[in-house]
């Protein structure tokens, strides 16, 4: 039996290899076996089927990285339904919008998000409490625990048709209309990305795969799930604990992991990094937000591992571009190639188009990212109008970040739209801009990013302030605040400059350029 499905993974390796370890959660010491993650994720989708849970009906997740998170994704696929894991670090306002938007209905949550949880005004409440289940201790809510949801349930796999070209995650991912957009992948999206995308990586039974990044990012859960899909003993994080990481990865003998760049930095400064043993690590794949070359060198000089760079997105899901451990060459005569996002996976075809007209443009001239293949998302939930902006007629997805080509190598310029990656987290400055709006002592502001280096970039507002009836002066602090209020904390500004007329162009888009352009100036590149 091959595996089409997400719930294929474990019934697969249930079979074949009942015996292996799949999972070792580092917070309890606790591990599961193929046979006993197949069996506890079909007692999570008995549970499910009793709440009267169906096909593509979609069932959240809100907690930090926790081993049930994949006994309940397997659960979910197991009857076509559809896993929404929501971003744990946004503010609670944040997380109903997509709770709401993804119309879930079920939740299972960490008992530390209780708190954010009673003061939701979520659809999903009107199913009742069973329809809410908490991991850990749920206090005097009235929730049940997973122990106790999926006590009695059976262990006999349910056994649900399920189609590879049906949706079985939903990533959100903020757009420039400020409201987070669900991003729709199939089954068959992620065996691609797992059988032909990411196949360099390497992957085998006998690997010992590091799951730090959190899961509500394909980064994170994408990994984890690429480590069970090989048949490999996967090693669960809670969170990304430095220390914790420098410690685990010899304890366990770790030979694959994936770290986004700014973890790659954080760990170089860690006092006792020369004193790790990394001999056991093979592969150390990057990515989600560009690298400098100074961190890149120094985490191939301590790591000694082989170093692979990919370039995607969750509408991709994840990597489809690669730079191989060979054409890492620092100080050699490729070495310029350290800044390339390597070339296109296979099975995924790239171009790089002229937004004005749709040519593809010269080599080594700029444009905007377009790719098409078996890993594009199916589309955005609910929104057929993002959709069909995002992807044309001939499945070409528009990445909105802009680069360019050289020798089939893709280099990262700029981007299109007005993201911001902050420690590899996607920023729009849309959201931000919509909560100072709503701020009675701001008249207009703009978001932009700014150069970090310890983040890459971080978020500077320029804000026009309004006439107080008391005379007040807006304060930088007062803007923090009010923004800390309203958004998760890595998308608050970090400083604000005072502007008397932000400028706009006849249209009225703000000219976000001029106002990046003094923080820029020098630098090769307009991304960190």
């Amino acid at each position: 039996m091959s595996i089409k499905t997400l719930g294929d993974i474990t019934r697969v390796h249930r079979a074949s290899i009942p015996d292996q370890i799949a999972l070792y959660n580092s917070s309890d010491d606790r591990t599961w076996t193929y046979e006993a993650l197949d069996k506890e994720s079909c007692q999570c989708a008995n549970a499910l089927a009793e709440l009267g849970i169906q096909s593509q009906d979609r069932v959240a997740y809100l907690d930090k990285n926790a081993p049930e998170y994949f006994t309940f994704l397997f659960g979910i696929s197991k009857l076509g339904a559809v896993s929404v894991a929501v971003n744990w670090r946004l503010a609670a306002p944040e997380m109903e919008y997509i709770l709401n938007h993804s119309e879930a209905k079920m939740l299972l949550i960490g008992e530390e998000f209780l708190g954010h949880l009673s003061t939701m005004n979520l659809d999903l409440k009107k199913h009742g409490p069973d329809n809410i289940v908490v991991l850990g201790d749920p206090g005097d809510t009235g929730y049940q625990t997973y122990e106790q949801w999926i006590a009695s349930k059976s262990e006999a796999d349910p056994d649900v048709p399920v189609s590879p070209e049906e949706t079985c995650y939903q990533l959100y991912t903020s757009g420039t209309t400020g409201l987070p957009k669900g991003v729709e992948t199939t089954h068959d999206n992620l065996v691609s990305m797992m059988s032909n995308g990411l196949a360099p990586l390497n992957f085998n039974p006998d690997a010992i795969n590091l799951v730090c990044m959190p899961l509500f990012h394909i980064s994170g859960s994408g990994w984890g799930v690429i480590g069970l899909f090989s048949g490999c003993k996967s090693v669960l994080l809670r969170d990304v604990d430095l220390q914790q990481i420098l410690s685990v990865i010899p304890e366990h003998g770790v030979t694959h992991t994936i770290f986004v760049p700014a973890v790659l930095q954080f760990l170089l400064a860690q006092p006792n990094i020369n004193d790790v043993d990394f001999s056991s690590l093979e592969s150390v794949t990057y990515g989600a937000s560009p690298i400098t070359e100074e961190v890149l060198v120094n985490s191939m000089n301590t790591f000694k591992a082989q170093f692979y760079q990919v370039y995607g997105l969750t509408e991709t899901t994840g990597g489809v571009t690669m730079l191989h451990p060979d054409e890492h060459d620092p100080g050699g005569p490729r070495a310029d190639f350290l800044r390339s996002c390597g070339r296109v996976v296979e099975g995924s075809e790239l171009r790089i188009v002229n937004r004005e007209n749709g040519e593809d443009m010269a080599d080594g001239e700029v444009g905007e990212i377009w790719v098409r293949g078996p890993q594009v998302m199916k589309g955005y939930w609910r929104n057929d109008v993002a959709t069909a902006e995002s992807i044309d007629a001939e499945g070409w997805f528009k990445s909105g970040d802009a680069g360019y080509l050289r020798e089939g190598f893709l280099f990262i310029h700029d981007r299109v739209k007005d993201m911001i990656i902050s420690g590899g987290e996607n920023i729009y400055p849309a959201e931000i801009e919509n909560v100072l709006m709503s701020h009675a002592a701001i008249s207009d502001a703009a978001v932009i990013g700014v150069p970090d280096d310890r983040w890459g970039e971080t978020v500077k507002a320029v804000i026009t302030p309004a006439a107080t009836e008391d005379g007040e002066a807006l304060t930088e602090e007062a803007v923090f605040s009010y923004c800390r209020k309203n958004l998760a904390s890595y998308k608050c500004p970090t400083s604000v400059d005072w502007m008397e007329t932000i400028p706009r162009n006849p249209s009225g888009k703000i000219l976000k350029t001029e106002l990046r352009k003094p923080y820029w100036a020098g630098r090769e590149r307009n991304v960190s």
